[in-house]
């Protein structure tokens, strides 16, 4: 699937994966796997930016939450990737948000960022008591939603 499809079909708060399609190097190489790894890897999808420009030329682009380093159960590094539209990467939706789960985002409008994707209500109520987010707004998935973004994707694949 292109980035484009991605970006057109893919809900957020699903796990997409992204290669560009050669095999996975050896162990012992370790240079040349952490470059493939950078070019073969998952992550959640979290947010969608439209059209932004840049003198005359304007572009697309999704962001992907790839992992987290840290110890203890502190966060010290979030790993984001952001893709146009124009990648020359496959992308693959792997999972999507079921039915019910609610996304926390950070803020409302065009460049809110998905912090959390809770199971129901109860649990985004509770998570947002311990991260603190004062401006989040709440999204419940919807079965529609899901469906939709299904059959469009097989359409496109």
């Amino acid at each position: 699937m292109s980035a484009s499809l991605i970006y057109d079909v893919a809900p957020i708060g699903s796990i997409v994966s992204w290669s560009d399609g050669t095999s996975r190097p050896p162990e012992r190489h370790n240079k040349k796997l952490s470059a493939w790894k950078t070019r073969n890897s998952q992550g959640r999808l979290i947010r969608k930016q439209g059209k932004r420009g840049v003198g005359s030329i304007a572009f697309s682009r999704f962001t992907i939450h790839e992992g987290d380093l840290g110890a203890d159960g502190i966060v010290t590094i979030r790993i984001h990737r952001t893709f146009s539209l124009g990648s020359d990467l496959t992308f693959k939706v792997v999972e999507r948000p079921s039915p019910g789960a609610v996304r926390v985002f950070d803020r409302a409008g065009d460049n809110a960022e998905l912090v959390y994707l809770a199971t129901n209500r109860q649990d985004a109520g509770e998570w947002l008591t311990r991260h603190g987010y004062p401006q989040a707004v709440l999204d419940e998935v919807t079965a529609d939603e899901v469906a939709s973004a299904s059959i469009e994707g097989r359409m496109g694949a």
